[in-house]
């Protein structure tokens, strides 16, 4: 099952998104990066490594984002990881929320990381350079 990590700047906003998407899929792959070590807003390169390590599997990890800093920590966490769970982990650009939904649900129920990035496509919100 592919892994999903959402990073937030804020970790009640990455909280609700989680309580949301269980409520349809209960058994999801999920990790959440929401806010600092500290509980601060923001976002850490290292909590979101530790997300994407604690949800990775040869399916392979989606990550979503919300705003821009959560995007360039999501890059360096992936730069943190060994080369070859580096190849299997992907940032999408899509809403937070709608594409969290989406992509644990689609997860959920046995869909490959290229169909589920698929499925996010429509969601798009060019926050990607």
């Amino acid at each position: 099952m592919v892994g999903i990590v959402l990073v937030s700047h804020s970790e009640d906003i990455a909280n609700g998104i989680k309580e949301l998407s269980l409520q349809m899929a209960p058994d999801a792959n999920l990790a959440l990066a929401g806010g600092t070590a500290d509980g601060r807003l923001g976002t850490d390169a290292n909590k979101i490594m530790e997300a994407i390590e604690s949800v990775y599997c040869e399916d392979g990890v989606i990550v979503l984002f919300d705003l821009g800093s959560a995007y360039m920590n999501t890059e360096m966490a992936i730069e943190f990881l060994d080369e070859d769970k580096q190849k299997n982990v992907e940032i999408i650009d899509a809403a937070l929320v709608e594409g969290a939904i989406t992509a644990i649900v689609e997860s959920s129920i046995g869909k490959s990381k290229e169909e589920i990035k698929k499925a996010l496509k429509n969601l798009e919100l060019g926050k990607m350079p």
